[in-house]
């Protein structure tokens, strides 16, 4: 246990603070704080000690310079079972601090705000804040470091029941807390400096500053749990960045299921509706009205999108929210909801609607891609390369016509979002055939045409990678696909463009293999 008698405080988040310390004083601690804090607990009758009092030297330099003094950093690290450190410490004239309170400089919200320039952003980089954290933290035997306001009500109580005193498992508690507050500080500096300064290349070392926006019901499975965290400086249309607007509370599987929804719908400018389940599209379509794609997009494999995720680039209207209202639908996300829209999905319990409040597009500078593994991240940027028609290389005896140019522009960009190795069927603007996630090509081209069934017949294809033989191409001729686009560079490529050729099928190569892995 740890009496705690003389305590720093210095907060940026001034919320609870008067009243802790209100308590801190009726157990007879002796308070040493800093600027605003100070003039703040004094305007509310409390005794304080200002730091320029306590350690015999003024603030300096803007309040730049106020608490980086021996007075202050002694007392915190002097060991207490070391003779030595006491009596160094008794010799210099110090006192033993038993406690820091402190929040940090509004680093993250000076970034947020609009019309922060750099200068600003740095003033709010905290120097003697982070340091007195780091201090009581490394001598958390001795020293109680409180950096969340959260824990002001609990430790008082504490307190209160043991006469002053804080026990050891409550210490390290604070200690580790106090650690991982100036890491995701420290964190969130480097991300925003090196968006600043760097020119996108991978640096030595990376660190997340990720804060956590809610503990989750279960994990992938019910027996695993899981928590969602979320980058503060996110930009553009995301996940973490939408509004719940109804519904119970998003799974695990759900946000895995809308990031993929979002990722594969802002490829597309024409009103598109994308259909998810397990990560992958099971229906993508464009129509010139959103409710039109939907129904499309539905019907490509209505019996796999039952209890999917639906992505929309438009709002949702009421006719396309009466044709969701009639499946078993478990999550929309869209722009926005027009009112009686919403009014209407609304009425179904167990749907889980959220907006974006902002146009689904291209990001124009996509964040990198991450994979965690155990011991490791790999990290990869996520650009993409233009496929244009002007870049398509006609490999084959008959060139594609227009429309199966157009068709195939359009698979490739769904393609890119299913799980290699990934074959993609399509008439028009509408998919109707996905063969995803299999060991070999041929199983997904087999897979894909029976998905598609009659309606392969005139369609094109797209695959992910090369061919690596013929096999895949015998499969599609016979369901009647007249077209194919793929990355090539099969040491077969030949073998695969004779294919083509015998069963009168245009074929162009992207020289872009797609995977999704």
């Amino acid at each position: 246990m740890v009496k705690i008698e003389r305590a720093v405080v210095s907060v940026s988040d001034k919320e609870g603070i008067v009243d802790f310390c209100k308590g801190l004083s009726e157990m007879g601690v002796e308070i040493i704080s800093t600027g605003g804090t100070a003039n703040l607990l004094k305007s509310n009758g409390l005794k304080v000690i200002g730091i320029s009092d306590y350690t015999g030297s003024p603030e300096m330099m803007d309040g730049r310079v106020k608490t980086l003094h021996p007075a202050v950093f002694a007392g915190l690290l002097a060991r207490r079972d070391s003779p030595e450190h006491m009596r160094q410490l008794k010799e210099a004239g110090l006192k033993r601090i038993d406690m820091v309170v402190v929040n940090l400089y509004p680093f993250k919200e000076t970034v947020l705000r609009n019309g922060a320039d750099l200068d600003e952003v740095i003033e709010n980089i905290d120097i003697g804040g982070p340091s007195m954290i780091r201090a009581a933290a490394k001598n958390s035997d001795s020293v109680a470091v409180v950096t969340d306001p959260a824990k002001y009500a609990a430790l008082l109580q504490e307190m209160k029941e043991n006469k002053g005193e804080l026990g050891r498992s409550t210490l390290r508690s604070l200690m580790l807390e106090a650690f991982r507050s100036t890491a995701y500080y420290d964190s969130l500096i480097a991300a925003h400096l090196g968006s600043v300064f760097e020119d996108g290349s991978f640096p030595g070392t990376y660190s997340m500053g990720m804060e956590k926006r809610q503990d989750l019901r279960y994990g992938e499975n019910p027996h695993q749990t899981a928590a969602f965290y979320v980058d503060p400086f996110a930009k553009g249309v995301c996940v973490s960045r939408s509004q719940q607007l109804h519904g119970k509370e998003l799974s695990y599987n759900n946000i895995l299921d809308l990031e993929s929804a979002l990722e594969l719908v802002r490829e597309f400018d024409r009103p598109t509706a994308i259909v998810i389940k397990h990560t992958n599209p099971c229906g993508v379509a464009s129509a010139d009205k959103i409710s039109t794609a939907f129904v499309n997009a539905y019907n490509v494999d209505p019996l796999a999108a039952y209890g999917c995720v639906i992505g929309l680039n438009r709002d949702v209207d009421m006719e396309t929210a009466t044709e969701i209202a009639s499946h078993f639908v478990d999550c929309v996300i869209a722009p926005d909801f027009h009112g009686d829209a919403l009014e209407l999905l609304e009425k179904k319990k167990n749907i889980r609607l959220l907006r974006t409040n902002a146009p689904i597009k291209l990001d124009e500078s996509p964040e990198w891609k991450m994979k965690r593994i155990k011991g490791g991240l790999l990290v990869q940027t996520n650009t993409s390369v233009e496929i244009t028609p002007d870049s398509l290389k006609v490999v084959t005896k008959r060139a594609p016509t227009d429309e199966e140019v157009q068709a195939m522009l359009f698979a490739n960009k769904v393609c890119k979002h299913v799980w290699s190795n990934s074959i993609i069927l399509v008439k028009g603007e509408t998919v109707v055939g996905i063969g995803a996630g299999q060991m070999s090509r041929v199983d997904s081209s087999m897979i894909a045409c029976h998905k598609a069934g009659e309606k392969a017949k005139g369609s094109v294809m797209s695959s992910d990678a090369f061919f690596p033989f013929r096999d895949g191409i015998e499969e599609a001729a016979r369901a009647g696909v007249t077209a194919v686009i793929q990355p090539g560079g099969s040491i077969r490529d030949q073998e695969v463009i004779d294919a083509a050729n015998e069963y009168g099928m245009a074929m162009v190569f992207t020289g872009v293999r797609i995977f999704r892995h």
